[in-house]
């Protein structure tokens, strides 16, 4: 991926914005059960604005959000039905848009304390085959550490599309030097993303200044390996792990995050050397759109 490939935006926020069926703790599923119709409106408004890639909204079907139960009874279809939401509307737009199909951690938003892996399987296994049949890449996106990825690429299996791996990153009053929620260095998301042979590593749902630090790491520690980076911020204030709200609540939006000022930040990001850029929690579709029409400006 030579070229500046743009993703989507927030979709849990933008539903909220729509008046979407939404509430803690099913967050975005939610509309997947009871409103699917706002998913696709939210899909064609990414797509609208510029997206290039569409992220399934799969990220809340997971026990966590959507309780055991219903996950073991519904999972797999939920997922099926997010993926052909994306699909779909990828399918009608009017140029190629590529869908994503978004791989959550499995325990909790910057909760990795929270993973435990002889059960991750299980539930990554539903996830994958509902969401098989209609996805172009997987997108193990808002990763707190190291395990949670790996043990989603471990799932995926033989799977032959590309891989994209995201991190989210320490964003409170330790954030420098950058790192993973977890703590470990970003240093090591390079050496684990390399030996997952993955197409792309990402870097999401943190605040867009700790962002260009990640890159600049990312970058060194690549040497002359090949991997595309990316960046789809947030617009949240520091979230601290364990201190977070992100699992109760709704966390507050940033009101210094207009579209202009958040172009800023993607322009420095690209400098840096990222080659994917989007929107996590809170960027909207009107964030997209300037970046889309900042790309065609040249």
């Amino acid at each position: 991926m030579n070229t500046l490939l743009i993703l989507d935006g927030g979709m849990g926020r933008e539903l909220h914005r729509s008046g979407a069926p939404f509430r803690q703790p099913e967050w975005s599923a939610l509309a997947l059960i009871e409103g699917p119709e706002f998913v696709r409106r939210a899909h064609d408004a990414f797509i609208a604005a510029g997206a290039d890639a569409i992220t399934t909204n799969s990220y809340a079907v997971v026990p966590f959000h959507i309780g055991e139960e219903r996950f073991r009874r519904d999972g797999r279809m939920l997922a099926d039905r997010a993926g052909r939401i994306a699909r779909e509307a990828a399918d009608a737009a009017p140029r190629k848009v590529t869908v994503a199909g978004s791989l959550p951690p499995l325990f909790g938003s910057y909760r990795p304390d929270l993973f435990i892996e002889k059960e991750a399987a299980g539930i990554a296994a539903l996830l994958i085959e509902g969401l098989k049949p209609h996805v172009d890449v997987w997108l193990a996106e808002t990763q707190g550490s190291i395990a949670e990825a790996a043990s989603l690429k471990k799932a995926i299996g033989d799977d032959r599309r590309p891989f994209w791996v995201s991190f989210t990153l320490e964003d409170g009053a330790n954030a420098y030097p950058p790192k993973l929620r977890s703590q470990e260095p970003v240093e090591a998301a390079v050496k684990a993303a390399l030996a997952w042979k993955a197409e792309a590593l990402l870097f999401n749902c943190s605040q867009p200044e700790v962002m260009g630090a990640a890159v600049d790491a990312a970058r060194a520690a690549l040497g002359g390996a090949s991997l595309t980076l990316g960046i789809y911020a947030n617009a949240f204030p520091p979230q601290d792990e364990k201190e977070s709200e992100a699992n109760v609540g709704l966390s507050d939006i940033r009101a210094d995050l207009d579209p202009p000022r958040y172009l800023k930040f993607v322009q420095d990001w690209r400098t840096r050397g990222a080659g994917i850029v989007g929107g996590c929690c809170g960027i909207g579709p009107e964030h997209i759109a300037e970046i889309r029409k900042a790309v065609a400006a040249g």
